[in-house]
């Protein structure tokens, strides 16, 4: 089969961009021809390590100029002209309420256009609502179109639900992490065909925690999602009570200087530490004792199950959807209500007191990381391919 995956940025650091890699190189080692396409190129090479056999590509290259290329002739000049004309205006199509709006200005917007009417044959696969609808509205009819949805319905603003009850119908498949969001889905959808696959871990080979060093990890870009700032007031009362632990939050983003002014505000400047990006999070996860989510809203969580794969057990708020869907409470992790920051404090208190529990609950976690194992869920994915191209009744020569 031809596959191909439309992501928004391969070279970023989403949980979303390494699930899509991961499953592109389990199917690129099942003999299938690969292609992973990403709508924006800011950088040489992605973050994560990527299979030889998985073709990489880009459709808008925001690379700075290497000051080598020969003087624009006037042809070029034209084109550049209207390239920044465009790219001062908003998307037309796309919803304003899609989180990734702001990367798409008419310019890009117009190139994935032009970019999905060109693909005639195989699969395509898009991964997030932007991507969808315009998959949805312009993929040629001879292609099997799936939609990956990685957030749960209930967090999409009003005008992206509306746009998801339009366009999705048209999708040979649209495919949901949770059975949850498969429900839910199922009364905006009726008649489209929903299925629950969960991403996949990217390895079930690694170092396993001990839970004696006194860190608790937690990661995710520092926006209002991930909830950082409720974390960090949780911890003030932790520190009172296990001065000697740390808490050390790794990721980027806008909120950098919020979240380091309340770590000022709360004096926790010897407790808890802003670590910025990492190209090691394996080795940081071995190192903590035990992980914290403490997000306002997920998907699937996907560095909560990777922290699983390291026998972290883990406290989180029983946010919509996903940590439910992982985490069962009392035996590998700890649930609290959601925004309930009293009760965070305390989790996060309880799972530092017992070294025992720890241990006990960071080996069910690593029993219930088996489930997303990449050779369980990613047979899942060949399955579904298989059966649309044998069922769908479309280009089945071209996709297989």
């Amino acid at each position: 089969m031809r596959i191909r995956y439309l992501l928004l940025n391969a070279y970023g650091t989403g949980g979303t961009i390494r699930t899509v890699f991961t499953q592109a190189t389990t199917m690129a080692g099942l003999g299938h021809d690969v292609e992973i396409v990403s709508v924006i190129q800011h950088k040489d090479k992605p973050n994560f390590d990527l299979d030889e056999r998985v073709k990489l590509s880009s459709i808008v290259d925001q690379r700075a100029p290497t000051g080598d290329e020969p003087a624009p002739g006037v042809v070029a000049r034209y084109r550049a002209g209207r390239r920044e004309r465009l790219r001062k205006l908003s998307a037309r199509i796309i919803p304003a309420g899609e989180f990734a709006y702001d990367a798409f200005n008419r310019y890009v917007e117009q190139e994935v256009v032009r970019y999905i009417k060109s693909v005639s044959d195989g699969i395509l696969v898009t991964t997030r609502p932007a991507l969808n609808i315009l998959a949805a509205r312009y993929a040629d009819s001879r292609l099997i179109r799936v939609a990956q949805e990685h957030m749960n319905l209930g967090t999409h603003r009003k005008d992206v639900q509306r746009a998801i009850a339009r366009y999705y119908p048209s999708f040979d498949a649209v495919a949901v992490l949770t059975s949850r969001d498969r429900e839910d889905y199922e009364k905006l959808l009726p008649g489209t065909r929903l299925v629950r696959i969960p991403n996949a871990v990217h390895s079930m080979e690694q170092e396993r925690s001990d839970h004696t060093n006194k860190i608790a990890l937690a990661a995710g870009r520092l926006a209002p999602q991930k909830g950082f700032d409720m974390l960090i007031p949780a911890y003030k009362k932790v520190a009172e009570r296990h001065p000697d632990w740390q808490l050390r939050i790794f990721g980027t983003g806008k909120k950098k200087q919020e979240l380091r002014a309340l770590i000022e505000k709360h004096h926790l400047y010897n407790h808890v530490f802003l670590m910025g990006h990492t190209d090691h999070m394996d080795d940081e996860l071995t190192k903590s004792a035990f992980y914290i989510l403490s997000s306002r809203f997920e998907g699937l969580p996907m560095v909560v199950i990777e922290a699983m794969t390291h026998a972290l057990p883990v406290v989180s708020f029983d946010c919509p959807t996903g940590p439910a869907d992982v985490i069962t409470d009392g035996k590998d992790g700890i649930l609290v209500p959601p925004k309930d920051v009293d009760a965070l404090a305390e989790a996060i208190s309880k799972m530092m007191d017992d070294e025992e529990l720890r241990h006990t609950m960071g080996a069910e976690a690593l029993k219930t990381a088996q489930s997303y194992a990449p050779e369980h869920v990613h047979m899942m994915w060949e399955e579904l391919f298989t059966d649309l191209v044998r069922t769908s009744g479309k280009d089945a020569a071209a996709a297989a």
